[in-house]
């Protein structure tokens, strides 16, 4: 039986049962790295895959997206199994993502444990005693029934509510000597391949960083903890608390008993009783002689459209008008547009906008003088010259929506006083289970991938190969400045996975299985299977979900 190595670019012969592992010494070259996972026709695997029939097999290493995926997966079990040698009768929650680490909470009794450095500091010790004894991580496939049992005795409750809507037949889960869990996705052979981490105590819980001692001190002194970005994400769990609905097992039975209407309008006020406070906070500031322009800046699809049309009606009902511009008619003409690293045209770019045009465009609005807006012409890459005049009165504010709105550079000439910032994004706080996230980049993905498909006819292969690039540009320009913000809206919704469930998931099968980035459509396949579907109809047209999925009341 021959295997085709993409890494090599050739066959190698195998005996049928022989796991990738045992391919890499009969590579004959030296990877320039050390493999963690590898992509078996094109979907990430561990490497004890065995291998019964012909298959390309591609070795990934840890530095790849998937391969860092496969590695912070690993780390977190490890650090399971830690936390139940340490503090045994307790249960760990990995909450979410925050200053490139994972916020973590040790529960008993579902309170908060008190934590001490003394207490990270043996949880550390016992993560390295584990990378240093290289533990298998055996993998297991047993009767969906059984399964139940194992995490039950380990009172993974909310794992076990999890495969009880779902009614698999047989459940994949790892073993870590004497500890089972489940992940979402494969883990690495062993917890040798483990090497770097790094524990911090944060708050009422502690930071878990995939990164070496030295790496997390220079993350943090470069990016401190998001304390904004914290109390947005603490506030959601929160609400998910009040209406019962924490993880996707319970979001499933809510959908069973069909009380999804209700958290709907409960999700749906809790974001108008949001934006009610932003509008409320600009109102008073304006009434103070300041904030006359208010930004709004975030990430790909994290809503700012739909978040600014609707923040513009809850200014009107505090007697405010909000005057909207577009940041996409300051930018500069085609032939002075920076490039990026692949020699395109980088339009993310602060400096492909006319900044000094733009402060003085502010500068002159604030002062109470009436301007004619720039136009930008995409088709002819240059602005044009049309008649639109604007002036701001004492109870207007200039509304822009833009993804640099938060860096200061970009109104560097304004007084900081005149200036409202706002920051949006999709700060998802529904998990799988306790040691199971839903990534808030992958629900701004599959937001992406069903509205480009709707308003750009573009297929999800081409929303996927963009994506890095649009993830890289997001670390350069939105999430360094996400502090400066005076306010954060999380603009998540905790049913919108399961509503966007059967948009998404027709345009993700239609990726070919042969092309890399079916890889990733594999995986958000695999994410969306876990929920049970949503009725659209369901959905207000109001809703900042209807700006990806169509039906909105509003004009874009």
């Amino acid at each position: 039986m021959k295997i085709f190595c993409k890494n090599t670019g050739k066959y190698i012969s195998v005996l049928g049962g022989e796991k990738v592992i045992d391919l890499i010494p009969r590579l004959g070259m030296t990877l320039p790295f050390t493999p963690i996972c590898a992509r078996v026709n094109n979907k990430t695997e561990d490497l004890c895959f065995p291998l019964f029939a012909p298959r390309q097999v591609e070795f990934i290493g840890p530095d790849s997206p998937g391969g860092r995926r496969v590695y912070v997966r690993s780390l977190c079990m490890m650090l399971y199994k830690a936390v139940e040698e340490v503090l045994p009768g307790t249960m760990l929650r990995i909450e979410h993502s925050i200053s490139h680490g994972h916020y973590c909470r040790i529960l008993r009794d579902d309170e908060p444990v008190s934590l001490s450095e003394e207490i990270v500091e043996s949880l550390l010790a016992h993560l390295r005693k584990f990378s240093d004894s290289d533990i298998p991580f055996l993998r297991k496939e047993r009767l969906t029934e059984d399964a139940i049992k194992v995490f039950r005795r380990q009172g993974l409750t909310a794992k076990v509510t999890l495969l009880e809507t779902l009614h698999e037949l047989y459940t994949t889960y790892y073993r870590l000597g004497d500890l089972a869990d489940s992940y979402y996705g494969p883990l690495a052979p062993s917890t040798g391949f483990i090497r770097e981490f790094d524990l911090r105590l944060y708050k009422d819980g502690f930071l878990l960083f995939a990164f070496s001692k030295e790496k997390t001190e220079e993350i943090l002194r470069n990016n401190p903890p998001q304390e904004k970005m914290y109390k947005a994400f603490t506030d959601q769990l929160m609400f998910n608390r009040v209406i019962q609905v924490k993880n996707v097992g319970e979001l499933n039975i809510a959908v069973g008993e069909r009380r999804t209407a209700d958290l709907i309008n409960v999700a749906e006020a809790m974001h108008d009783k949001l934006l009610g406070r932003i509008s409320d906070d600009i109102a008073r500031r304006r009434h103070e002689g300041g904030a006359g322009i208010v930004m709004l800046a975030g990430p790909s699809s994290s809503g700012k459209t739909t978040t600014a049309k609707r923040l513009a009606i809850q200014l009107m009902t505090n007697l405010i008008v909000p005057k909207m511009i577009s940041l996409d008619d300051y930018f500069v003409d085609r032939d002075r547009t920076p490039r990026d690293e692949t020699g395109d045209y980088d339009y993310e770019s602060l400096y492909a906008l006319d900044l000094e045009r733009l402060n003085s465009d502010l500068s002159r609005l604030l002062s109470g003088e009436e301007i004619n807006l720039p136009t930008y012409s995409f088709e002819l890459g240059r602005r044009i010259e049309k008649e639109k005049r604007l002036k701001l009165d004492k109870t207007d504010v200039l509304l822009i929506e833009g993804i640099h709105g938060l860096n200061p550079e970009l109104t560097a000439s304004i007084n900081p006083d005149e200036v409202y910032k706002v920051y949006v994004s999709a700060l998802t706080t529904l998990k799988i289970d306790n040691h199971n996230w839903i990534s808030t980049s992958d629900n701004r993905l599959l937001r992406r991938i069903v509205r480009d498909h709707k308003y750009r006819h573009t297929s999800a292969l081409s929303t996927i190969r963009r994506w890095p690039s649009v993830r890289r540009g997001e670390e350069k320009w939105i999430f360094p400045f996400s502090e400066n913000a005076d306010a954060t809206f999380n603009s998540s919704l905790i049913f919108e996975l399961g509503v966007m469930k059967e948009y998404a998931e027709p345009i993700l099968r239609q990726v070919p299985r042969d092309d890399e980035a079916y890889s990733e459509a594999y995986r958000l396949l695999r994410l969306l299977s876990y929920f049970h579907p949503i009725p659209v109809d369901q959905i207000p047209t109001t809703s900042l979900l209807r700006e990806f999925l169509g039906g909105s009341s509003f004009r874009y």
